[in-house]
Order: structure tokens, then sequence, then C-alpha cells
């Protein structure tokens, strides 16, 4: 920077500004002052918003709905919305407060009340639907009941596997119809079931003489219904034979999977 000469201050300063400037002189000479000039540090924040202070603060958009208590009207939505809307308007905020963590939180613990809620009520619902179901076995005949000890419910996947298997079987004889009938497949299924059933009842006697009981009901129901069906329903090469046999399948598929 250039050295600058002052020989007399200005009138119009200061005392302390004066003292200043007299400790330049050096024998009424003009002695040259370095003129350093500082670095200016400027900082600023910027609110834009309502005189509430909600909206913006900087870049961060603050969710005006956060302190709503009732977890419905925090999310924007009715008190009859499915599962799927609030999964939807969560994520749709998430999406739009995501920068601000107290409007993610609030709007994450009004999704989780809603879930819970949600899983209270299946439950409510579960429960009253088996206390109903029970009531209504304890209101039945005696002889109703009887047959009831011998019914069980297994698991969704042992119903879905024995139901593949049979339904196997049932394709199997549909596309052999024109060559063989289905005999074979028959007594492939009846194997099956008398398999399954021992495995329940640790009694092949027993396991055996239902496994028959339900071939033979099958049949003699197959015999009775499949005459009524109108023959514009059947294909030309689907025998009565093939027919029953089909009914067979369900009978051997319901007694080796539900009853014990």
């Amino acid at each position: 920077m250039g050295a600058l000469s002052l020989a007399n201050p200005p009138c119009g300063l200061s005392p302390r500004l004066r003292r200043r400037f007299d400790f330049g002189l050096k024998d009424g000479r003009a002695v040259p002052l370095q003129a350093s000039s500082r670095s200016i540090r400027c900082t600023a924040s910027l609110t834009v918003g309502g005189d509430d202070g909600e909206g913006y603060i900087g870049t961060v958009l603050k969710y005006p709905r956060r302190h709503v208590w009732n977890p419905y009207k925090r999310l924007g939505l009715g008190a009859d919305a499915s599962e799927e809307e609030v999964r939807e308007a969560r994520n749709f905020l998430i999406q739009q407060y995501a920068g601000h963590e107290s409007s993610y939180e609030s709007i994450e613990d009004a999704y989780d009340k809603l879930l819970m809620s949600s899983f209270r009520l299946r439950k409510k619902t579960k429960i009253n639907l088996k206390t109903r179901l029970k009531k209504k076995v304890e209101e039945s005949p005696p002889w109703f009941k009887r047959l009831l000890e011998y019914v069980e419910l297994p698991p969704m996947d042992v119903i879905l596997r024995r139901m593949f298997l049979f339904a196997f079987m049932a394709a199997w004889s549909i596309m052999n119809s024109a060559e063989t009938g289905p005999a074979f497949q028959l007594a492939l299924s009846l194997g099956s079931c008398i398999y399954f059933l021992n495995d329940k009842m640790s009694n092949v006697a027993r396991a055996s003489v239902t496994g028959f009981g339900a071939l033979v009901l099958g049949w003699l129901c197959g015999s009775v219904v499949v005459p009524t069906i109108p023959s514009f329903l059947l294909k030309p090469m689907w025998t009565l034979e093939l027919m029953t046999s089909l009914v067979c399948y369900v009978f051997l598929f319901l007694a080796c999977t539900f009853l014990k």
C-alpha cells in the first residue's frame, strides 16, 4: 500500500483520533504512516415464512402440521383412509420434508400410530371371529360336536402342497383321457392319501380304511352328480369315468388334509 504523509491532522477529528495522528508526527515533520486494510466478514441468516415461523428456514422446509395431535389430520387424511392411502401420504411427505428432523420424526410418528391402530383392529376382529365361531360350536347339536372332533385345520403350506399334488393327478388324468383311463392316477392318489393319513394317525389299518372310504364315497358322489351336468359343458373326450375320478381326487384331498 502507498504511504500517507499527514502534517496536520484534520481539525474535525475527535481527541482520541487526534492523539493517534500526533503519534505520526516527529519534530514537526510528517512521518509516513502505513495504511492497512482488514477483510470484513458478514454473516446473515435468512428466514422466509409467516409470522409464526412456519415455512422455510434457509433451504429446509418445515412441515406445518407437525404439531397436530390427530395422526390422520397430521398426514392430511380423513379418518376413513385406507392403509394404502396412509402409506402413500407418508411416503410423499417424507420426500418433501426429509431435510427437517422434527418434521420427519412427526410424520413417522403419525404413520407408526396408524399402523398400530390398524394392527389392533385386525387382531380384535380376528379374536371376535374366533369367539363367535366357538360360541356357535358350543351351541351346535352333540352329533355335530363329535364330528368336529375328527376334523383339524393344518398349516396353510400343508394344504397348498397336497392341493398341488391332487391337482397334478387330475391334470394328468385329463391329458391321458384319450389313451387310457384314470386307474393308475387313482391308485397313486389313494396311496398318497393313505400315507398322509398314517402320518397323522400312526395306524396303517385305520388310515387304509379311511382312504378307501374316501375313494368309495367320492366315486358314489361322482356317479350321481356327473350325469346331471349338461353335456354341452363337457368336452366329448371327457367320459363318465374321468369325471367321476376328478370327484374322487377332491374327496381324497379332503380326507388326507382335514381328517385326524
